[in-house]
């Protein structure tokens, strides 16, 4: 489906002790069934805003939001968040965790039994079939965000959100869980819209690329499709110009076409 999620002419104001302020203006974006797209741009461009518009967990001040055809009027489980905050509840386990989402989403039609296998088949999905019965505080950083998108994954959406997933990870970590990401994603299939700063983890791991100008009243500045065969290697693709173009234009844009705010 060539408009699985549609942006339509929308705009966020928010009210501020300052008057009104205008953090999008004329955003409109189609993306495709299956399709990576990363947003990225400078701070304060509106990336998580969008995000959470497409999230349902805020409604704009003018236009529209459809997914499948739907208009997208609050949260819905056919689109799953996962934040850079991992936000997993320190008295319970991993398998824990990850259970709460999957008996929310499915408790109605299926049996415990059922929902436990669901629950088990996606921690081994990321990785943490061997830590599912761990607390977090008995893991690291990286396997608490895995189990984070274990939890989104285990509702089986039909959107993947993903918040600058692994902006607080060391470099090692992130590099590890971005080559996680690109297998989960080509065995589910997911659509995936991801916020990012990092410039190369956006080549790497998308179908396009999504460059947001300035706020305040930002919008879609430039869109480039990256054209690169699937499955990537992060070793190859580190020697091969077409990826080397890509990144410049997207530096081109962040740092030429949109300097920083502050820097002006």
């Amino acid at each position: 489906m060539d408009k699985f999620v549609q942006v339509e002419k929308v705009g966020m104001t928010f009210d501020t002790k300052q008057g009104k302020f205008v953090a999008l203006a004329d955003i409109d974006l189609s993306i495709r069934q299956g399709e990576f797209v990363s947003l990225i741009g400078h701070s304060g461009c509106g990336k998580s805003t969008l995000l959470n518009l497409i999230a349902g967990l805020l409604l704009p001040t003018s236009g529209a939001l459809l997914c499948a055809n739907r208009e997208i009027a609050g949260p819905g489980p056919e689109r799953a968040v996962v934040f850079q905050n991992h936000s997993l509840l320190p008295w319970l386990t991993c398998f824990e965790n990850v259970y709460l989402a999957v008996e929310r989403v499915f408790a109605a039609n299926e049996p415990k039994a059922k929902l436990k296998e669901r629950t088990a088949k996606v921690l081994e999905l990321v990785g943490l079939a061997h830590a599912m019965h761990k607390y977090p505080n008995e893991i690291s950083g990286g396997m608490k965000q895995r189990v984070g998108i274990a939890r989104a994954l285990a509702m089986e959406p039909k959107v993947l959100l993903m918040d600058e997933p692994f902006g607080a990870l060391d470099a090692l970590t992130r590099a590890r869980l971005q080559d996680e990401l690109m297998r989960i994603v080509a065995a589910t299939q997911a659509t995936t819209v991801m916020v990012t700063h990092d410039v190369d983890e956006a080549v790497l791991l998308s179908d396009r690329i999504v460059m947001m100008t300035n706020g305040p009243a930002a919008t879609i500045g430039e869109i480039l499709t990256v054209d690169l065969p699937r499955p990537r290697d992060r070793l190859a693709l580190a020697h091969d110009a077409k990826y080397m173009d890509y990144r410049s234009a997207v530096i081109e844009f962040l740092y030429a076409k949109q300097s920083h705010p502050l820097a002006a």
